[in-house]
């Protein structure tokens, strides 16, 4: 499919809506299940799915597959829904942004919050559905114009941690280091940073990833971080390698992780 997909911005768009067919109930878990089988998708312009789609096709086609409706660009989506604050934010609603260089407060992307910060959104700049943090990213956190709720709240079993508040999380990722002995190297190790945005995703886990797992890649060589998040009272926990300063570092690292690591591997940009 990636040596056929048409171009980021078609000279030809096709305008024309697809609905999206409903086939999930209304749920955090729905939203979940579409956001792991959605990431790294490519970005086309004016596309709803379901193999490409804009930043506002991506939550009309998350949306509409669990029958609900929204409109279907970002800046109408932005005036439905119930308007809620940022620390209001919890898993499935949708944030706006302004990513006009002379920014004048119009509406030009949209994504889904996820918690702790994070937010997945189809990128105009990776032109692929990837992972954000308004907590990391000064870009989104001066961007953000609005937020708005479409789930609805006796589908939404989310549970917010009032210990503290996920917009004020100072530091939302926790690394994980290589153990001090000398690994066994399996392949070469590409990790010559410990900067960048670029990671090859292992996988997503209800709880802590499985120690053995977690050993796979130390004994590998590799540095690996887990990103996690809650949903439905647990925590989700996305397993990565990396960082990579370039996206080139992960794309060669990939077909290796997929060989000996885990095989549903993907590449993640995180910003």
């Amino acid at each position: 499919m990636q040596g056929c997909k048409p171009p980021h911005h078609p000279s030809n768009p096709n305008y024309a809506i697809v609905k999206p067919t409903v086939k999930h109930k209304p749920s955090t878990k729905s939203l979940e299940k579409m956001v792991k089988n959605l990431q790294g998708r490519p970005y086309v312009w004016a596309e709803e799915g379901p193999n490409y789609f804009d930043c506002s096709g991506y939550t009309y086609y998350m949306y509409g597959s669990m029958g609900i409706e929204i409109p279907r660009v970002a800046r109408d989506q932005a005036k439905k829904g119930k308007k809620i604050q940022r620390d209001e934010l919890i898993y499935g609603d949708l944030i706006f942004f302004d990513t006009e260089k002379r920014r004048r407060g119009r509406i030009t992307h949209v994504g889904m919050y996820l918690g702790d910060g994070w937010f997945t959104h189809a990128s105009t700049s990776s032109y692929e559905i990837v992972y954000s943090n308004l907590n990391t990213s000064a870009y989104y956190k001066k961007r953000l114009r609005i937020c708005r709720r479409y789930l609805p709240q006796s589908q939404n079993t989310f549970l917010k941690d009032t210990r503290q508040k996920p917009w004020k999380t100072k530091e939302s990722i926790k690394i994980k280091s290589v153990p001090t002995v000398t690994p066994k190297i399996l392949f070469e190790d590409i990790n010559k940073h410990t900067t960048g945005n670029f990671y090859v995703q292992v996988g997503s886990f209800t709880g802590n990833p499985k120690k053995e797992l977690l050993y796979k890649i130390t004994q590998a060589g590799y540095h690996y971080k887990i990103i996690k998040f809650p949903l439905n009272g647990q925590f989700i926990s996305q397993l990565l390698i990396g960082p990579y300063l370039q996206r080139e570092k992960a794309v060669t690292l990939l077909p290796i992780v997929k060989e000996k690591i885990h095989k549903d591997a993907f590449i993640a940009e995180i910003r």
